[in-house]
């Protein structure tokens, strides 16, 4: 009896050679998504030895991208967007055009046509998100503004390119039927390109209202249902069925992507008070067909691009490193940002990932992207993934080069912003004896709002631009900036103030804080809101101030402990005493 193990040999040897080139690449401190994607190159039909089942890991990489949209979805916050939204939409939206354009004009030199041009730039317009967090973590600069930034824009043009997703097979298939190309009738007269884009936008907008009315509902509550068990492995099941379920009824019903009725159950779980347990339970079987998703990228691959188009992917890689960063970083500068944060998005969007890959190998089943396009997309992603930590690293030395030899980057780098100090008309009550409030987030809101009852002076100190734009509208004293940075404490006038109160930092944060508190004003009271129990441990260890840890009565006791070192104030212009 014949036996067809096709799979089962697929998955084992794909997991087995993603571990190992992937730990290899740890090891040389590379990021490990270059080692899954020479897994892939190993196991196509390009290199000699094994070759893996084509036709499964294409199949196998389709439930990778939907879990991988799916976890997009679930971590997805239009909060955290908007906090940024200033910079982040438009900075994303300009910065994608310029790359495209640089992208799609290289591949038109080439001799290529405009179809295959303009998705070959859209391909390398997209940063990996994935490539980005994992940088920013290594250097822990996710909470920093500059990071938030970075994740802003790089969010932004995931739901950008998902966009470009939905609507690029109607329009290829209305462009090829207009052309005659694809006609399957020469006589029957072809739809016109904006019925085609009017049905699918019709499609898209009938699947988000279902979701967003239904879905928001019903999934919670299914969640909920299945929480009641108590058994973990339903509960698991209850997601990844709602993940694929979803993105195969938004394929089957509404001729949606899969791409993104997956990224739309992830943003309807995320409405579920289980989306934590969710994210936590769903991230082993999502980290796993991620992988085989880039292993089948990596099959696609032809090294022989490497020899036969050598100037085509020095192009490519130009492009991803220099052209994008470069526009990057202009665009940042041009909106009033200070030099080091218009460095760190650059070297942030200088690589290519995840979503360059969906959209090459959707330009390549709909016959528009040819196979050298997707060899030298994945060639520019396994270069760019592999220097990125270099460029990161690079940013330091590079801004110290810079502020030695030009006085327009020295300008660059002290332009912090309208809101990076005090305005020189600040009440000498904001000066002398205050509350320094760090964070102005829910916790940093409530005890803002206790201080103002009882008209005790206070600065606030958060790193969101918008948001102090918008408190000193209301007339608040509000710092711009990361207050780990001594710099930012000193404008917020803290070596005169009374206390320092710390509503929303990391702990490593705020025992730098606490640190620079102390050495300039070493009489200062220091209260900490922590999130977690380690957080909580660590600051006791350092003995730094009073620690507050919870959800529920967190800010009533926070406020409640500043308000009691104050005593009654005779006039409002007397400053607060202990």
């Amino acid at each position: 009896m014949e036996h067809n193990f096709s799979l089962i040999t697929t998955i084992t040897a794909g997991f087995g050679m993603a571990l190992t080139l992937g730990f290899i690449a740890e090891r040389l401190k590379l990021s490990a998504l270059v080692g899954y994607l020479l897994a892939g190159v190993l196991l196509g039909p390009a290199t000699p030895g094994f070759v893996a089942d084509a036709q499964m890991a294409s199949q196998l990489s389709e439930i990778g991208i939907m879990l991988l949209m799916f976890g997009v979805g679930l971590h997805f916050s239009p909060a955290d967007l908007w906090a940024v939204k200033r910079i982040a939409i438009p900075g994303a939206l300009a910065q994608m055009g310029l790359a495209t354009l640089l992208g799609a004009g290289m591949a038109r030199f080439w001799g290529w046509g405009w179809d295959a041009a303009i998705l070959l730039g859209l391909s390398l317009s997209c940063a990996s998100t994935v490539v980005l967090l994992r940088a920013l973590e290594a250097r822990k600069a996710l909470s920093s503004a500059n990071g938030q930034i970075a994740i802003g824009w790089l969010v932004m043009e995931d739901l950008a390119t998902v966009l470009v997703l939905v609507l690029l097979p109607p329009l290829v298939q209305a462009l090829s039927a207009e052309s005659g190309a694809a006609a399957a009738d020469a006589a029957r007269p072809s739809e016109p390109i904006w019925r085609a884009l009017w049905s699918v936008l019709v499609d898209v907008s009938a699947f988000i209202a279902l979701m967003l009315i239904a879905g928001r509902r019903v999934v919670p509550w299914l969640l909920w249902q299945i929480a009641r068990t108590g058994s973990r492995e339903l509960f698991t099941l209850a997601v990844i069925a709602s993940a694929i379920g979803i993105a195969f009824g938004a394929s089957e019903f509404f001729n949606v992507s899969f791409a993104l009725g997956a990224f739309f159950a992830g943003m309807v779980m995320r409405e579920s008070e289980f989306s934590h347990r969710a994210a936590q339970e769903s991230l082993p079987l999502r980290d796993a067909f991620s992988v085989l998703f880039f292993v089948s990228v990596g099959m696609l691959f032809e090294p022989n691009i490497l020899w036969d188009a050598p100037w085509r992917l020095f192009g490519i890689v130009a492009v991803i490193i220099l052209g994008k960063s470069a526009a990057a970083m202009t665009l940042v500068l041009a909106f009033h940002y200070p030099l080091n944060t218009a460095l760190t998005v650059a070297a942030s969007l200088a690589q290519i990932g995840e979503f360059s890959f969906v959209l090459a190998g959707l330009g390549l089943s709909l016959a528009v992207l040819p196979p050298e396009g997707v060899s030298l997309i994945l060639a520019g992603a396994l270069i760019s993934i592999a220097l990125n930590p270099v460029i990161f690293a690079a940013i330091s030395p590079l801004q110290k080069w810079l502020l030695a030899r030009s006085a327009l980057a020295r300008r660059l780098a002290r332009r912090a912003g309208p809101y990076a100090q005090l305005p020189m008309s600040t009440a000498e009550k904001y000066l002398r004896g205050q509350v320094v409030l760090v964070g102005y987030g829910r916790v940093g809101a409530r005890i803002a709002q206790a201080l103002e009852t009882q008209d005790i002076p206070y600065v606030v100190v958060e790193q969101n631009r918008e948001s102090v734009e918008k408190l000193r509208r209301r007339g608040i004293a509000a710092v711009c900036g990361h207050a780990s940075d001594p710099t930012v404490l000193v404008q917020a006038h803290i070596a005169r103030a009374a206390m320092l109160v710390v509503a929303s930092q990391s702990a490593v944060d705020a025992r730098i804080m606490a640190e620079t508190a102390r050495a300039l004003n070493p009489g200062i009271e220091i209260v900490f809101r922590t999130h977690s129990d380690d957080e909580t441990d660590f600051l006791r260890k350092e003995n730094l101030g009073r620690i507050f840890f919870g959800e529920e009565e967190l800010a009533k006791g926070m406020s409640r402990h500043v308000l009691e070192r104050f005593e009654p104030k005779t006039s409002a212009a007397a400053p607060p005493q202990f």
